[in-house]
């Protein structure tokens, strides 16, 4: 069996196939945009990442080169005599110990370091005194030298503070501290250097601890030196990641790092990592426990390549710009004329009227295609309109064979004769009732009219039930209960005759004065419903009588089907005559008609007149 490709765009209208082309057009250079921009990103954060990793390296040697330099200072103070003097000896009088504290602040005073700011580099020295030999040296140091001028204090087993004591274990060694409780004040916080002191002479003794005061305020100085896009950061951290020193006030807080970016146990090691907020660069010595981290704002770095990304946008823009109005162009060109041959086709009847036809402007396939669809809807209603003039035409000549057969022009004179004739005699009931008879001959013929108004047709009920009763003596009872409203409109002629001729034959003829008929006439909406009711003792075959009405079975009830037909020939099929039983007994027919006025029935005559011309 052989396989059957179908197009795809065929399920869509030609609307969604030029939304479809347009974003086939404008996708490519969208992607490209896209592709461009990740790209542009990628290789500069490659190249600036590389580029900040050597400065952190480099940055963080001259931060240890500058400390390096306080260590050299801290060692010469710790070599001086007046230093390795301060050992307690038993011989020292009181004054003695005065004079040697009062030199060692000399010595510390002038060895203190000026920082950019007004800020300075202070050197202390605690001395252990476990017997309390420096009664008078005070215990509370005060970085910012405010509350006095001492740069020596003593302490003692019991007054061992936890920096003194990782001073003392790296044994000579410089440590970096953090000193949140260094002066009076509880927020006054310092980054020290502390070295401890050993007798030259007796390395075992211990002289105390030298602490160099201020240290991130040389740290920052140094961080002054490096230009870091706009938002970057600087932090030096030990090893636990608490901040030493930054260019922004979070010293003695944690540093966050990113998830991905773990430090190991190398001696020295650089690491960077890319997020989506910020670029990380940390620079690592193991030896000394210090981290030294950049953090560059990813913003900030790709301002470097806005240009880039303006032009390509702008190209962006100016392409699809010239997308969208091409796509206008043939939406205008195209797609309205289609869309408004779309409506025609979806809004117009057969036989109604075109209100316009297409000018001829196009010569290319959509105007072929407009004019020919307008063409073939005239053609189609050329061809309705012949239908319905040769169906008009078959309909009058079926009412006119049907009122063929019911014809009484002659016998409508020869009454009038005889009534008068009787009149002039004397015989008035004859009279009358040959009156009534001439009536009903007058209404049916109605000067060839084949539609004639409600009233019209009850007064020619009236005469024929006014026959009937005199006929029997008046052994049944009529009643009429009618509708003012509904007497204007058309009925075709001779309707109601027929309904209650058998009403009377086959409902009250039998039942005297018990027998009764009820005509009735009712708006209902854009309808009238007329009904003849008989409270008749014998049932009747409802069923049976609507099968012959329409003609689904053969048999008597010419009256009524000649109703009915015509009817639905004047009317059409969806009116007519329908037969029900009455509660609780009798029978009931009811017939529907449109409502009809005289004068619009002649404007349709008019109609019909003129399309026979």
């Amino acid at each position: 069996m052989r396989l059957k490709l179908t197009n795809p765009l065929t399920r869509m209208n030609v609307r969604q196939q030029l939304i479809l082309l347009f974003l086939i057009l404008v996708s490519p250079v969208i992607l490209l945009n896209w592709y461009a921009n990740s790209k542009a990103e990628a290789i500069l954060k490659e190249h600036v990442t590389s580029a900040y990793e050597e400065l952190n390296k480099q940055n963080h040697f001259l931060i240890n080169r500058d400390i390096d330099t306080i260590s050299r200072i801290m060692t010469t103070i710790i070599q001086n005599p007046t230093t390795q003097s301060m050992i307690s000896k038993k011989t020292d009088t009181e004054f003695d110990r005065v004079v040697k504290y009062g030199d060692m602040n000399t010595l510390l005073g002038n060895n203190s370091v000026g920082l950019f700011g007004g800020e300075a580099i202070y050197y202390f020295l605690f001395v252990y005194d476990p017997h309390n030999s420096y009664p008078f040296a005070p215990t509370i140091p005060d970085i910012n030298r405010r509350n006095n001028g001492s740069s020596v204090f003593f302490y003692s087993e019991d007054t061992k503070t936890s920096w003194i004591e990782a001073a003392l274990a790296a044994k000579g060694k410089g440590v970096l501290a953090l000193i949140d409780n260094f002066g009076p004040k509880g927020d006054q916080m310092t980054l020290a250097y502390l070295r401890a002191v050993n007798s030259i002479t007796n390395g075992r003794s211990v002289v105390g601890v030298l602490v160099a005061t201020k240290m991130d305020k040389k740290i920052e100085e140094a961080f002054r030196t490096v230009s870091l896009p706009e938002g970057g950061q600087l932090y030096l951290t030990d090893w636990s990641d608490r901040i030493l020193a930054a260019t922004t006030p979070t010293m003695g807080e944690t540093f966050r790092f990113p998830d991905a970016l773990k430090t190991g146990q190398s001696m020295e090691e650089t690491l960077s990592e890319v997020t989506d907020d910020s670029i990380y660069v940390v620079h690592t010595k193991y030896s000394l426990q210090q981290k030294l981290v950049y953090t560059i704002p990813t913003q900030s770095l790709l301002q470097q390549q806005s240009a880039l990304k303006r032009v390509i946008q702008t190209i962006s823009i100016v392409y699809s710009v010239f997308a969208i109005v091409v796509m206008m162009y043939f939406w205008r060109s195209l797609m309205n004329p289609l869309r408004k041959l779309a409506m025609f086709a979806r809004s117009h009847e057969p036989g109604k009227p075109l209100s316009s036809s297409p000018s001829k402007e196009r010569n290319d396939e959509v105007g072929v295609l407009i004019h020919s669809v307008h063409n073939m809807a005239n053609r189609i209603n050329d061809m309705i309109h012949e239908q319905y003039s040769m169906e008009i035409k078959q309909k009058e000549s079926q009412l006119q064979l049907l009122y063929q057969q019911i014809n009484p022009h002659l016998l409508y004179n020869t009454l009038e004769s005889i009534y008068w004739k009787s009149s002039l005699e004397g015989n008035t009931g004859s009279a009358e009732m040959i009156k009534e008879l001439s009536k009903l001959m007058r209404i049916s013929l109605s000067r060839g009219r084949e539609l004639i108004t409600i009233e019209e047709e009850l007064e020619h009920a009236r005469a024929y039930t006014s026959l009937q009763q005199k006929r029997y003596e008046y052994g049944f009872t009529i009643r009429w209960e009618i509708e003012e409203e509904t007497l204007p409109y058309l009925i075709p002629k001779i309707t109601l005759q027929p309904l209650i001729e058998n009403a009377i034959i086959h409902g009250v003829i039998h039942m005297g004065e018990d027998g009764e008929i009820v005509v009735s006439a009712r708006s209902d909406g854009e309808l009238i419903r007329l009904s003849v009711e008989d409270n008749g003792y014998k049932p009747a075959d409802v069923a049976r009588i609507n099968r012959l009405i329409s003609d689904e079975e053969s048999g008597a009830g010419y009256g009524i089907k000649n109703v009915n037909k015509r009817i639905q020939l004047h009317f059409g099929s969806e009116f007519g005559l329908r037969y029900e039983a009455r509660e609780p007994e009798g029978t009931r027919v009811d017939a529907t008609i449109p409502k009809r006025l005289a004068e619009a029935a002649e404007q349709r005559q008019g109609r019909g007149d003129n399309a026979d011309v």
